[in-house]
């Protein structure tokens, strides 16, 4: 039975952030969250202010600009004096070129979640693409950005959720001159029944959808449309069991007492936020997120100014945060080891690994022992280089590792060997303890995504035995 959510049930968020650490979330983004200032000291929806200068420019006249529909009432009354549907296109387009609103807040505290990847949008501007550039890439247009229309039914890549950097799919067009994009009702209309003919639809992300959690974050669909949307993404009759939730944090959708009465009845596995409108929802989500991962908050992009191993008189190293994966290689393996991080940055997962060419001592050898205990995950990474070299500072990491994992249990992996060339396991100059326990060859250092899979859940394994809940 549907229940609302209210902000104080742990359980509820704790279940989410899980979720959205196992990367099983797919947020989906609407209008609601798009708010700029209306020029006069407030806010008004980004649709709202775009009705209020179409209508202005197209010489008709309409009272109420901050509806739900205000675009498609402006678009009626445009018909209504004898004008044509396929000029309205090209004219919303330069429009929102030329007001060029900035980055709603609500839209970078859902950029900083580093575990999404994979964000899907009702809207038709290039906003949240922005957003992810601008916070994780210092403004480099490194986002991927998709988008749905029936004259060109594009899809999603099948590896999107593991790739290097974010995926935005507009699901219901992206602006341009053409009316491949949805303003009025009769286009939302004939976007839905594109999706749903064998020939046009968008099968690798509808099947992402169905697989997925999903966080509907002020779509503002009316009645009608979010049973249809829920019904064609989860693509089986909605009262069926099913293992995925559905969680609507939208203003409209929450205040329609005909669709909450179907949900609680119909649909057992959607869930609906009543504490407040969906930027309510996004500010918790962030707040409760960074506290659990305080890094991610300053972290810069790792394409973004950082060079391996940089030499002598590098930056300081940041301390590592408690419970990241180490990494331990010889320094001529830099460059596979940067494809490992990546792959394992971009599924969330916090990395650390000296970037420096450090000198030994006291002060770097205590900074070793430190971390190495407190890290969830011991990557060595082995390679005929480590082979070659019978000196170096990665075999005094690799011995403090054995070392620990003499007082882990042996049922709770701990190390975890990566081979990334043709090296024979029986003949490697390992410690003993590396060699009962299980390899993975990663050639190059090119992860897999079931290599990444286990460790997003190892990681996760280890911070529930952190909080007792395992």
């Amino acid at each position: 039975m549907i229940q609302p959510v209210p902000a104080a049930q742990e359980f509820f968020w704790d279940d989410l952030l899980e979720f959205i650490e196992e990367r099983r979330v797919i947020p989906i983004v609407g209008a609601e969250l798009l708010t700029v200032p209306d020029g006069n000291g407030g806010e008004i929806t980004l649709l709202g202010l775009l009705a209020q200068k179409l209508a202005e420019r197209l010489h008709v006249g309409i009272e109420d600009y901050t509806g739900d529909d205000a675009l498609h009432q402006v678009v009626c009354r445009h018909l209504q004096t004898g004008g044509r549907r396929e000029e309205i296109y090209p004219r919303l387009r330069t429009l929102l070129k030329d007001l060029a609103p900035p980055v709603p807040p609500a839209l970078r505290q859902l950029a900083r979640i580093r575990h999404f990847n994979l964000y899907v949008t009702t809207t038709f501007d290039s906003l949240l693409a922005q957003a992810l550039d601008e916070e994780r890439f210092g403004g480099a247009p490194k986002t991927s950005s998709l988008a749905y229309a029936p004259s060109h039914h594009q899809d999603l890549p099948p590896d999107a959720r593991l790739a290097a950097t974010p995926t935005v799919f507009h699901l219901l067009g992206r602006t341009s001159a053409a009316p491949d994009y949805v303003i009025t009702e009769e286009d939302t209309l004939e976007f839905f029944s594109a999706m749903h003919l064998e020939a046009k639809r968008p099968n690798v992300l509808l099947d992402e959808l169905k697989s997925s959690h999903l966080l509907l974050l002020g779509t503002t669909f009316p009645d009608w449309l979010a049973r249809f949307f829920i019904r064609i993404v989860k693509n089986g009759r909605l009262s069926l069991q099913r293992d995925e939730l559905e969680i609507i944090a939208d203003r409209r959708m929450h205040e329609d007492r005909s669709l909450v009465l179907f949900l609680r009845n119909f649909s057992y596995h959607t869930q609906i936020f009543d504490q407040g409108s969906a930027t309510n929802f996004v500010q918790e989500l962030s707040a409760r997120y960074h506290e659990r991962h305080p890094a991610t908050a300053v972290q810069p992009s790792p394409e973004v100014g950082l060079d391996l191993r940089a030499g002598l008189g590098a930056a300081a190293e940041p301390a590592m945060k408690p419970g990241s994966v180490f990494l331990s290689y010889a320094s001529q393996d830099a460059p596979a080891v940067k494809q490992l991080r990546d792959a394992l940055e971009a599924a969330g997962i916090e990395v650390w690994f000296d970037q420096r060419r450090l000198e030994g001592g006291d002060d770097f050898d205590r900074e070793i022992k430190r971390n190495i205990r407190g890290c969830s995950l011991f990557l060595p990474v082995i390679s005929a280089t480590t082979q070659a070299r019978h000196e170096g500072y990665f075999r005094l990491e690799w011995t403090l590792a054995a070392e620990r994992a003499k007082l882990i249990a042996e049922t709770i992996p701990f190390i975890i060997p990566v081979v990334i060339d043709l090296v024979n396991e029986a003949e490697a100059l390992v410690p003993e303890r590396f060699q009962h326990v299980q390899w993975t060859r990663l050639p190059a250092g090119s992860a897999t995504p079931e290599f990444v899979e286990r460790m997003v859940k190892l990681v996760r394994d280890h911070r529930k035995r952190e909080r007792g809940l395992l």
